[in-house]
């Protein structure tokens, strides 16, 4: 089978003789490997994420990454006494990523075949074959964006607001409120198309068509007078969520035809999937012109479907699993109240 390039999202390190040289309960002190962490600083700026699954004592390990200078680097880390493959399941469940994103990097064969056993979906790595491996078409990424340097940090700032979540008394609109949410849509940049690009290719349970679109495809209609490409972005009081939204509307005398709608994963539970579909809304109705819209049932975009059926959509026409919509233009819904939509278009 070809390798898929980039399929790797994120690499689970093993420590004692991966990360360091040494065993950590055994030799008290050991040493970081120059090379590993190397790789994992790269890789990061690249936007791939890293985690651990090891067995040790966790507030040893922990301690010794922080003196390291490195526990900023992984998220979720699973340092406990557990099956390796069943730490990995857990990493992946928070992240909200498929096994199929994941590599584990160990020094010995047992961890790495009890992981291939267990969740074979994962692609294991020797780390005394580490370099090899990591010039693979599959660790190197398809997009490398303005945002993949912040993504670490951006699942950070989602860690902190699970936790304060968590711990929230109150309903969730209340909760939604107390983010301090602010929604901006402007006409897309040459600068922002190399992240259009990577979200056409990324989001699937939120995309209209499932049809992906190149940078040069994108700049052409960026620059086209008969069409509107507008990129949605969002923060609140933990930090930026990055460009999580994009739109493509072809301006006709009568009709704008809505040839792409997509939302990134990541917001689907602020409540803000209709804010870019309204808006747009809110321009065709200014400018006396009614709004059509392209979808297509991929089988994965159920979500998509029910955010046009929210906003007062309706089927119009169908061929097989490709759908023409029509908006209600005397429907058009403000933002919530818990969200500041700023808008440049």
């Amino acid at each position: 089978m070809k390798p898929v390039q980039g399929r790797i999202k994120c690499l689970v390190w093993d420590l004692d003789n991966t990360l360091w040289d040494g065993v950590l309960l055994e030799d008290g002190e050991v040493t970081v490997r120059p090379s590993v962490v190397a790789h994992v600083r790269r890789l990061d700026r690249m936007g791939i994420l890293h985690s651990i699954a090891s067995k040790n004592d966790r507030q040893a390990a922990v301690e010794k990454l922080r003196e390291l200078g490195l526990d900023n680097l992984f998220l979720y880390p699973q340092i406990n006494w557990n099956a390796k493959s069943e730490s990995i399941r857990q990493i992946a469940k928070a992240l909200n990523l498929g096994l199929d994103a994941f590599a584990f990097v160990d020094d010995q064969e047992f961890e790495r075949a009890e992981v291939a056993h267990g969740v074979p979906q994962v692609t294991c790595v020797d780390v005394a074959a580490l370099d090899d491996a990591l010039a693979r078409p599959e660790f190197r990424p398809r997009f490398v964006t303005d945002e993949s340097a912040q993504r670490r940090e951006m699942y950070r700032a989602q860690i902190a607001r699970d936790e304060v979540e968590g711990e929230f008394v109150g309903t969730n609109h209340e909760f939604l409120a107390s983010l301090g949410m602010s929604f901006t849509i402007e006409p897309a940049r040459r600068e922002d198309l190399q992240r259009a690009e990577e979200l056409t290719v990324r989001t699937n349970q939120l995309n209209s068509t499932g049809r992906t679109y190149s940078y040069d495809e994108l700049d052409a209609l960026r620059e086209s007078p008969d069409h509107l490409l507008l990129v949605a972005s969002l923060t609140d009081r933990f930090g930026s969520y990055g460009k999580i939204g994009l739109a493509l509307v072809e301006k006709g005398e009568r009709v704008w035809w809505l040839r792409m709608l997509l939302m990134s994963c990541r917001v689907m539970s602020r409540g803000v999937g209709m804010v870019l579909l309204n808006h747009i809304m809110r321009l065709a109705a200014q400018a006396g012109v009614a709004v059509r819209a392209d979808f297509v049932e991929t089988g994965r975009n159920r979500m998509m479907q029910v955010t046009y059926a929210f906003a007062g959509f309706t089927e119009v026409s169908r061929d097989g699993a490709a759908v023409v919509l029509e908006a209600d233009l005397d429907g058009v819904q403000p933002p919530p109240p818990y969200v500041r939509l700023e808008t440049a278009a």
